[in-house]
């Protein structure tokens, strides 16, 4: 299976499964994945370091209408916001650093998620209980050589 056999529209209750075979693989199946998403979106990247979430990030901004090249890894500014002239917002986090989630919550994180655009958190499984209950996860497998396996779905936790 590869990112051109699946579409991350089509979701069963555990999701969609992709496989890409480089980074370009990966930001091509993020900006499919951006059409999507709507404004007040959370997406929840999870996966070890070097799997390729902060590549999917510049997909999802690619196919949100903004600047990929813009794109880094927030990690010692904890959130980053693209926004272009009609483009749909990306405010984007990054959990790596932090030890406790309330400290996302002290810098304004659920402010984002009321904010007119996509909020996407690297290490998102450190604050999972913090975040809507409907975000999206996708979560990274690193496979052999630069072959990642991605699953996409959306969490259906109870309120």
């Amino acid at each position: 299976m590869t990112t051109s056999e699946r579409s991350p529209q089509s979701e069963s209750e555990s999701g969609s499964e992709f496989l890409t075979a480089s980074a370009e693989e990966t930001r091509a199946l993020a900006r499919r994945l951006a059409p999507t998403l709507r404004p007040g979106d959370v997406v929840l990247l999870v996966g070890e370091l070097g799997a390729g979430k902060t590549t999917f990030v510049q997909g999802l901004a690619e196919g949100l209408g903004l600047d990929p090249q813009r794109v880094s890894s927030p990690t010692f500014v904890l959130i980053q916001e693209y926004a272009e002239e009609g483009a749909v917002p990306l405010y984007h986090v990054d959990a790596y650093r932090v030890r406790d989630p309330r400290e996302l919550v002290e810098v304004g994180l659920e402010e984002y998620f009321e904010r007119p655009g996509v909020t996407v958190i690297e290490w998102g499984d450190k604050v999972r209980e913090r975040v809507p209950p409907d975000a999206i996860e996708v979560r990274f497998e690193v496979l052999e050589g630069d072959r990642r396996r991605i699953r996409i779905r959306r969490l259906q936790r109870p309120t």
